[in-house]
């Protein structure tokens, strides 16, 4: 208690010293010659000694500044910076008082032919049409921070503790450093592995595709892209760090990150190994690979699915073992041919124990599912991934991105589980042994042609994609399934399954672009495609004569192939204005899906026709230089799987057996998006909103039958009139006064879903409303002390209709502080702490849990060397716990996962640009 009387005392003084030490200077910046006002000038403040700025902001709408600042008794230089205009400079010989500037014009640059330019010095921000870049050295950050440490400083860019960039609501999904990827678009190694003192510029603008880069058209997507230069003085050099540790229990993690720049020429290696459930790449400079609130690694992820009400807290799946190798190598071969290679070998192997309690609904009446596994899963993969470019002259260019892709995975599991109906009788039982190994080949490539005309916006742009996949599979499977009511034969097993699975895509897109004036521009495109896709399925039982998996399983034993052929002539076009861009294209799509299987001796054929349309509009309107909207429609309409069609009886699963349908129509929806962001970098302060939908005219739903013990039989039905909605909003505001920064977030995200489906031939319906908003603090005193509290209300409410439970509810509390000390000189203190609590856990599940993670680094030998004591876990409370309601489950789910160990670790940095390496040893 007194601790907090303490910090309060502290921060009130901080407020009272600042208010008697600040100084307000304002003014008013227009055109010299038309006394329009200049929107978005740079108006900063900086030392006359070094140059360093002091502090900085940016005109309004209406020419209008305003800086809080403290006041300097020394000499600086008060600048203002406007693309195109002359920089204005006046020296002062000290600000002690409030200033007011008055109202200052600018004059256009003219240069004539010829004509010597002096290039002046770079604001700290700059807003290019739709280009946002900020000078790296104006803002002040620790020597040894990485980049994402520099973007946290940046006004208007938050970096969550998972890692994810966000720019005034918008999302980044593409880092790139000099143009140029930096192992993948996705970022992460470059965000976290490079030291921010060699980048120059940090500019952000909107993620385009490749086509909207080379025709030069507005992004259709509502996500940033972040492009990082490197000073030139640095890109020529050496660097890099390496990292090892070792802990109780056995635990262990090292990783190894050493980069050659040599201008155009990029050389990459990195290297990671752990068994502390890292699956990736990460150098965190408090906790290394360390699993924690703020710890976010770079991995590459398979399939997945999620489902609405998902709530998890805790840890993740099972125990980790994990390696990993990747390699990069970006050039320019030769005068307009650029290069970039990548290649990643990953290996991992979990282990897990599992326990669920889950509730079937029914209409007239629920049954429980208790179930046990233990798993073990090994995977190996290989990943290779090349991009070319070559500028064939001044208006053509050729792009051609291939990736190959060889995975291998294993899979045991023992596994156990039970049914009881409301009144405790058993319903089933069924004990499971199995091993899988499944095996895959995956190469795709991408060809972009494009080639500009004479007349300015006139150009046609080819695109040649393909996806081939090969998957080999084999299933071991040993189970004994037991039904107890309404005499349902038992169920018992030994066989071999092997499942070869081909799939082909072939695609193919012809645009050419006429503009009719200026801004506006007209589209005529074509779009074909075809996909093959087959799967084989022979499945063997066991002889026991033979002592061979030899016998022939015909219910087993299946041929299913599909192939969907689509051409898509379209027509659109796009106004391009200063302040708004709109872009609509609408078309016809002609398919046949042909559909065939063979089972039991018998050919099914099933051959579709259809004629549907396209729709598709994107719009932004710039209302500011911070402000815009953003909205898209498309309609989208899908084809269901063969397995859904053919009338096949899939019996692999002992308890629930599936049947296709093939009356099925096609899946229709319709996609709107929506979100508005207005930062101002004048204030730092800022907010957006979001929204989207998906309303379905017809989605393709499961239909199942339950009899009295349990056993399923499951096809599938065509609904309408289900939706998805989502809504979100953030606001964010940034103090500094003096040496402190306070920077306040409050957001919040909402869904509603109204989902259908079949069971015992009753329709039921699911109404799911999901909100969590939530809280973000984070103190900065200058550069020895950052602490960032969070709280997140995670509220979820499903209402049903057609069973025997009206509601399902569950309430989710989660509290987080991150404090992360950088005092005395040369040491590192880090710490997270977290209390999760979840209301509406099911009986023998734990409701509540602590987590503290701890982090005690010392850096030597002028800071090239780092040794690091943490402890995960400090309090041996870690859990993984799911709580997942469906429209027709409510699931509770416990996995296994690391407790706590202490770990000590060294870490070696090496830094050495242009032939002058860093004095790795300090002078006596």
């Amino acid at each position: 208690m007194k601790k907090r009387y303490f910090l309060l005392v502290i921060l009130f003084f901080s407020f009272s010293v600042f208010s008697q030490n600040s100084v307000v200077i304002k003014g008013k910046i227009l055109d010299k010659n038309t006394q329009v006002p200049l929107e978005a000038a740079t108006v900063y403040l900086t030392t006359v000694k070094d140059s360093t700025v002091i502090d900085y902001t940016i005109t309004d709408k209406n020419g209008f500044f305003k800086i809080n600042t403290k006041k300097i008794s020394s000499l600086v230089f008060f600048k203002i910076s406007y693309v195109g205009y002359q920089t204005f400079k006046q020296e002062e010989n000290q600000i002690i008082s409030d200033k007011d500037y008055g109202i200052i014009r600018l004059s256009e640059i003219t240069n004539t032919l010829g004509e010597v330019v002096i290039k002046s010095e770079a604001p700290p921000i700059r807003i290019k049409k739709d280009t946002l870049e900020f000078n790296a050295s104006s803002f002040k950050v620790r020597p040894d921070s990485n980049v994402e440490t520099l973007l946290k400083q940046l006004p208007g860019v938050e970096v969550s503790p998972d890692g994810k960039v966000t720019v005034n609501g918008k999302e980044v999904n593409q880092v790139l450093v000099n143009g140029k990827p930096f192992f993948d678009k996705d970022g992460k190694i470059a965000l976290q592995s490079l030291p921010s003192d060699i980048i120059n510029k940090v500019q952000i603008s909107d993620t385009k595709t490749r086509k909207e880069e080379v025709t030069n058209q507005a992004a259709s997507t509502n996500n940033a892209s972040i492009n990082l230069t490197i000073d030139e003085n640095k890109n020529k050099g050496l660097f890099g760090k390496f990292m090892a540790g070792y802990g109780t229990d056995n635990r262990y993690e090292s990783s190894a990150l050493i980069n050659y720049f040599k201008g155009e020429r990029k050389i990459s290696v990195l290297a990671s190994s752990n068994n502390i459930n890292s699956t990736g790449f990460s150098m965190d400079e408090v906790f290394d690979n360390m699993g924690g609130g703020r710890n976010s690694s770079y991995f590459y992820s398979s399939d997945g699915s999620y489902g609405f009400g998902n709530m998890r807290f805790g840890g993740g799946k099972g125990i980790t073992r994990s390696n990993m190798v990747g390699v990069n190598y970006g050039d320019e071969w030769f005068k307009d041919f650029d290069s970039n290679t990548s290649y990643f070998f990953t290996n991992s192997n979990a282990q897990n124990t599992n326990t669920t309690k889950q509730i079937n609904l029914l209409p007239t009446g629920d049954f429980t599912t208790q179930s046990n596994a233990k798993t073990n899963e090994d995977r190996f993969g290989h990943n290779v991934n090349f991009t070319f470019e070559y500028k064939i002259d001044s208006t053509a260019s050729i792009f051609i991105a291939p990736k190959f892709v060889k995975a291998n995975t294993k899979f045991a599991s023992n596994s156990s589980e039970s049914s009881r109906d409301q009144n405790n009788q058993l319903l089933n039982e069924n004990v499971s042994n199995t091993f899988d190994e499944n095996d895959k080949t995956n190469f795709t490539n991408s060809i972009n042609f494009n080639k500009a005309f004479k007349r300015k916006g006139r150009s046609i742009n080819v695109v040649l994609d393909n996806d081939n996949s090969t998957e080999i599979a084999n299933s071991l499977n040993k189970s004994t399934s037991v039904f107890y009511q309404n005499g349902t034969p038992n169920d018992v097993r030994n066989q071999n399954i092997n499942n070869r699975n081909l799939k082909d895509l072939y695609a193919s897109e012809i645009t050419f672009l006429e503009p009719i004036s200026d801004s506006l521009r007209v589209s005529f495109n074509v779009y074909g495609r075809t996909i093959n896709d087959s799967e084989v399925r022979k499945a063997f039982d066991y002889d026991k004569t033979s002592q061979k998996y030899s016998t022939v399983n015909d219910n087993l034993t299946n041929t299913i192939s599909s192939t969907i052929r689509l051409i898509a002539p379209k027509m659109g076009f796009a106004i391009e204005k200063k302040k708004f861009n709109l872009n609509f294209a609408s078309g016809t799509n002609v398919a046949q899906f042909d559909n065939q299987s063979l089972y039991l001796g018998t050919t099914t054929k099933l051959i579709k026709k259809y004629i549907f349309p396209y729709a598709n509009f994107y719009g932004n309107i710039r209302l500011g230089k911070s402000k815009s909207i953003w909205a898209m429609y498309d309609y989208t309409v899908n084809f269901p799987r063969a397995s859904q069609l053919l009338p096949i009886e899939n019996i692999a699963n002992p308890l629930n057996t599936f049947i296709g349908n093939s009356n099925l129509e096609l899946i229709k929806n319709h996609s709107i998006n929506f979100s508005f962001n207005d930062y101002d970098y004048a204030t730092r302060s800022g907010y957006y909103i979001y929204s989207s939908a998906e309303i379905f005219d017809n989605q393709i739903v499961s239909s199942t039958l339950f009899n009295d013990s349990g056993k399923r039989t499951t096809t599938f039905e065509n609904v309408s009139g289900t939706f998805e909605y989502w809504f979100g909003a953030n606001w964010n505001k940034t103090f500094k006064k003096e040496a402190h920064t306070f920077k306040f977030q409050i957001g919040s995200n909402a869904g509603l879903t109204k989902s259908k489906g079949f069971t015992n031939g009753d329709m039921f319906v699911a109404h799911a409303l999901q909100i969590s908003p939530r809280a973000n603090f984070t103190y900065e005193y200058g550069e020895l002390l950052t602490i960032n509290p969070s709280y997140t209300f995670t509220y979820n409410d499903t209402r049903y209709t057609n069973y025997l439970i009206n509601s399902a509810t569950n309430v989710l509390h989660t509290f987080n502080i991150q404090t992360t000390n950088y005092w005395p000189k040369n040491w590192v203190f880090g710490n997270d702490f977290g209390y999760t609590y979840n209301s509406n856990i099911a009986d023998g599940f734990k409701k509540d849990f602590y987590l503290w993670n701890t982090s005690l680094a010392y850096h030597f030998f002028n800071k090239k060397m780092s040794a690091k004591v943490k402890v995960y876990d400090v309090l041996n409370q870690n859990q993984s716990v799911t709580k997942t309601i469906t429209p027709t489950t409510i699931r509770d789910e416990e996995n296994t996962v690391l407790r706590r160990y202490m770990m000590f670790s060294l870490t070696y940095k090496i830094e050495k640009f242009a032939g002058k390496e860093k004095p790795s040893m300090p002078r006596w």
